[in-house]
């Protein structure tokens, strides 16, 4: 690519369940064109072709980085490819944005690293709530002072994560499967944004809840801040209580219903359940790849974009309280409580995952800076390392390679609670 290149030819490797849900972005977003895409499932790549007809086809990752006219590469593939496809892709003059986990080790973190600084490619650590609207509005409101500094922060899920069907490698541990590689991401990478990124030490436990599932279901951390602040994670996904109770006073975003759920549980423990097919139908073309993240209950007032993985977000402050509300934020001060309308930018971060994109475009096209880089992603890749290490020896683990959230990220972000 050039310095005067006004459009990015974007390609997706591993157009799975997670992957299949930035290509709409990538097909709308202004200065992004999806130009290629690659898998080894006939039947996905298939169905990628019949939706996306104008996007070119391939069967690997080598084939594609062939093609001269793709400039950067989404990677989705099963997580122990992470670090070798991004850093084949670098080395062939690809940009990367790497979906989480990052990787798998934290060696393997570093050579990706350094395969992007030797080869001048710009590498994102993607697919985090921490691009959502909500979490950046509550960084700054943090950072501008308004409220006092944070005096703690917990961010809290309860879902149906083991419920969901799994791929063979997504229930092996050794090959990053289980509730700690796939979500801690979500809620480090949000709580590190609105903390100030270096998280000092970890002290966690795990969990497995459920016979029928090889692989963590639960996890509970404490996260020391360097600045002293602590904060608190907290994902079980059992399946039987949602958060979406807490934010909306009903369940309404899980995949199934209450009876649908205790099938499945009945029929995992027998070992009847057809996960592949199940995988299938929620991966592009499948008959259930519309609705799988639709509210369940249509009517009323739209309501914020929201990620139930993440969870409940709250921070406490010197002088009031942040947390999510189902229009956006809910702050409380002095002065009383305000409900901050964040609807009009869904867009930001939201389900057509924008928010990553434009910061990808603006740092490849205008050589803006990179904040999601490698490094960032690093630094939330030892937090979920710490977790699994301090739960394994019960001892509290110390970290190294933090990253500190620049003072003027998100410089421009407008937030209405501080606006008037």
């Amino acid at each position: 690519m050039t310095a005067t290149t006004k459009t990015i030819h974007m390609a997706m490797v591993g157009i799975g369940v997670g992957g299949a849900e930035i290509l709409p972005a990538m097909d709308s977003t202004a200065g992004i064109e999806l130009s290629a895409g690659a898998d080894i499932n006939p039947v996905t790549l298939e169905r990628f072709h019949a939706r996306y007809p104008e996007a070119r086809t391939y069967d690997s990752i080598e084939k594609l980085c062939e093609d001269p006219d793709v400039d950067a590469i989404w990677i989705s593939t099963p997580n122990r490819f992470h670090a070798p496809q991004t850093i084949y892709a670098l080395n062939h003059g690809k940009h990367v944005v790497i979906e989480k986990p990052m990787a798998l080790s934290i060696q393997e973190a570093e050579a990706m690293c350094d395969a992007a600084a030797k080869n001048n490619r710009v590498l994102m650590a993607g697919h985090t709530e921490s691009y959502s609207y909500q979490v950046r509005a509550m960084r700054k409101i943090v950072n501008s002072g308004k409220i006092g500094k944070a005096t703690n922060m917990h961010a809290i899920a309860f879902t149906d994560w083991i419920m969901r069907p799994r791929s063979a490698e997504e229930m092996d541990p050794t090959q990053g499967g289980g509730l700690v590689w796939r979500q801690v991401p979500h809620q480090v990478d949000s709580i590190r944004l609105i903390g100030g990124g270096r998280v000092r030490s970890v002290r966690g436990t795990t969990g497995r809840g459920a016979s029928y599932r090889p692989f963590t279901s639960f996890y509970s951390a404490f996260l020391d801040f360097e600045d002293g602040t602590p904060a608190y994670v907290v994902h079980d996904g059992q399946g039987y209580f949602n958060t979406t109770e807490l934010m909306f006073g009903e369940n309404i975003h899980s995949r199934y219903s209450s009876q649908q759920r205790g099938e499945l549980r009945r029929a995992m423990r027998a070992g009847a359940r057809d996960e592949e097919a199940d995988k299938q139908a929620l991966r592009i073309g499948g008959e259930q790849e519309s609705g799988r993240l639709v509210n369940r209950r249509p009517e009323g007032p739209p309501r914020a974009r929201w990620n139930f993985d993440v969870g409940f977000i709250m921070v406490s402050t010197e002088n009031g309280f942040v947390r999510h509300s189902p229009t956006g934020l809910m702050i409380y001060d002095d002065d009383g409580e305000h409900e901050i309308d964040l609807r009009g930018n869904n867009a930001l971060g939201g389900p057509s995952r924008q928010g990553e994109l434009s910061e990808f475009y603006k740092t490849i096209v205008e050589g803006a800076p990179m904040f999601h880089d490698g490094l960032w992603g690093m630094g939330t890749l030892e937090v979920s390392l710490a977790i699994q290490e301090s739960a394994k020896d019960r001892r509290e683990i110390m970290l190294s390679h933090q990253k500190a959230v620049p003072v003027d990220y998100d410089k421009d972000l407008k937030v209405p609670y501080l606006e008037g």
